[in-house]
């Protein structure tokens, strides 16, 4: 499995989790702050909830806790198309739902009395919920492909062991001879240094043998 860094899905899949939270749980604690759908009371379940909130909602958290934990590729890119998906189905589902439901749309109404509120609902219990969701799993989605091979594994190059240069040392002993006139005493220094040597070609030897005939 290819790997990958998990600051690339991090951010967004923490957005995930929360957005997927609000999806979830909006119906059921909306009315105690006037914003609602029908039927507009805290914590009342019914089917439509369950296909267009419940579901969809519990799926981007899934797809987000992914993202977060994801080391993988390949885990990574499913977090994301699953919360991708699920967002698509929070803003077409109400849409889609007569399909199944007799051609009564799933999912109640607005519950608010203003034309404004009732829009604000609409937007945040559906339609811009849903967009938001699959623009940030598009992000995600776009941010762990951007590194097709993911994080390759170094290989260690072996080491050559490359000879140390030898230089030849010659000890020079010096002819220089100091006198300690107070002592009395003579002193022969010696130093070293080295020498720089220079392979010379090897020149055939003459055939000094002659022939005497």
């Amino acid at each position: 499995m290819l790997q990958m860094r998990r600051s690339r899905g991090a951010f967004s899949g923490f957005l995930l989790m929360l957005l997927g939270l609000w999806g979830a749980l909006i119906p059921f604690v909306g009315p105690y702050f006037d914003y609602a759908y029908t039927p507009d009371k805290a914590w009342t379940y019914n089917t439509g909830r369950l296909w267009l909130e419940l579901l969809p909602g519990a799926a981007v958290f899934f797809g987000g806790f992914l993202l977060t934990i994801a080391r993988g590729r390949h885990t990574a890119l499913f977090g994301a198309l699953l919360a991708a998906a699920a967002g698509a189905w929070f803003t077409l589902g109400t849409v889609l739902s007569p399909l199944w439901n007799h051609h009564v749309p799933l999912g109640g109404s607005p519950a608010s009395n203003t034309v404004y509120m009732r829009i604000m609902e609409q937007l945040g219990f559906f339609t811009a919920l849903g967009v938001v969701i699959v623009f940030v799993a598009a992000v995600a989605l776009g941010r762990i492909a951007s590194v097709p091979s993911g994080i390759r594994e170094i290989e260690e190059v072996p080491e050559t062991a490359v000879p140390a240069d030898t230089v030849p040392v010659e000890t020079v002993r010096s002819d220089t001879v100091r006198d300690e006139t107070d002592r009395g005493e003579t002193v022969t220094s010696e130093e070293t240094r080295p020498v720089h040597t220079r392979l010379l070609p090897r020149r055939k030897t003459e055939d000094t043998t002659q022939t005497v005939g």
